[in-house]
């Protein structure tokens, strides 16, 4: 079979496109025929190898596992030993990121508790865009955030693939919702439910009048002291993203000072971590329209590597989706 693979840590030039052997689904374990995939920063974080701390599980000086992509969606081509809830010809769509990244690949394998069904009213591309990005906003608004029907919420990066999500996410849930993002995509987020939006290229955020319940952060791009300025008192905020070794490391130290001297709560959301109870309820959002992938670019298998380095400029609408053909 077609896949992406790479065997050094570098720029999207380490990726090749390459013949290689067909997976084998061990019990509890599915095979995919992958219609599209997509990739997430996570992708060229590993592909990179940074920030270096990553190494000491992916490898220290070339990468452990040498495949791609997360997000999946596609047909089960055949099941493991003591596989119940999938059968092969079953359209689904989840996450492969346990069994060793690779839906960047005609055929790709994951464990069963990993997959949901694809709605079908849901085309491949656009369940491929869900799981990580998707199950990143959830978690953190509802577990982190704990968000609650008629909050106020603002999500710094509304237009990327986790802000996206995070603005339809939090109107599902009853949030008056306000947006963060450039002058270009201000249609883009009142598309998608944004209640309000900012415009960071000409007002900040955090000196306006108006405070949130909830902040949620998916670019990781302010300080705490501005984060919490545009929170109420109990507010929490919840960041989801980082720009790079420094912000991050001062996130979280500050953030605990914030947290433990106010009445304010800012801080780093835990990993997100694939479950499939998630996956199901963010496959009732879309199959009720509550919630649509909005994406970027569609690339086919063979220029993945274009893929990836577009979405590193980090401007891009939404996700980017691959097409295995």
């Amino acid at each position: 079979m077609k896949a992406i693979r790479y065997n050094d840590y570098g720029a999207p030039d380490v990726l090749r496109y390459q013949e290689i052997e067909k997976p084998i689904p061990e019990d509890k374990e599915i095979l995919i025929k992958v219609k599209s995939a997509s990739v997430n920063p996570l992708d060229w974080h590993m592909m990179r190898g940074r920030p270096l701390f990553m190494r000491v599980s992916t490898g220290l000086s070339k990468p452990k596992h040498n495949g791609l992509g997360a997000d999946v969606s596609g047909v089960v081509e055949s099941v493991g030993a003591g596989v119940t809830k999938f059968s092969p010809g079953d359209e689904v769509f989840g996450d492969v990121f346990e069994t060793g990244l690779g839906s960047l690949a005609e055929f790709a394998k994951t464990r069963e508790d990993k997959l949901v069904l694809k709605p079908k009213e849901l085309s491949f591309d656009e369940a491929a865009a869900v799981p990580v990005a998707a199950i990143t906003a959830l978690q953190g608004l509802r577990d982190t955030g704990r968000i609650q029907s008629g909050q106020s919420v603002l999500v710094n990066g509304a237009s990327g693939g986790v802000g996206s999500f995070a603005v339809q996410i939090a109107k599902s849930f009853g949030a008056q919702v306000t947006g963060v993002c450039s002058t270009r995509n201000l249609k883009l987020i009142e598309s998608i439910g944004a209640d309000h939006a900012i415009d960071y290229t000409k007002e900040d955020f955090a000196n306006k009048e108006d405070k949130y319940d909830l902040i949620f952060d998916a670019v990781g791009n302010r300080s705490v002291p501005d984060l919490a300025k545009a929170l109420k008192l109990n507010g929490r905020c919840v960041i989801a993203g980082f720009t790079n070794m420094s912000r991050l490391m001062h996130h979280i130290f500050r953030g605990a000072w914030e947290s433990k001297t106010s009445s304010k709560w800012v801080g780093l959301m835990p990993t997100a971590h694939m479950e499939q109870k998630d996956l199901e309820f963010l496959a009732d959002l879309l199959a009720a329209n509550k919630v649509h992938s909005v994406i970027d670019r569609v690339y086919p298998l063979e220029k993945a590597a274009e893929a990836i380095e577009y979405l590193e400029t980090g401007h891009a609408r939404g996700k980017v989706v691959i097409q295995i053909s």
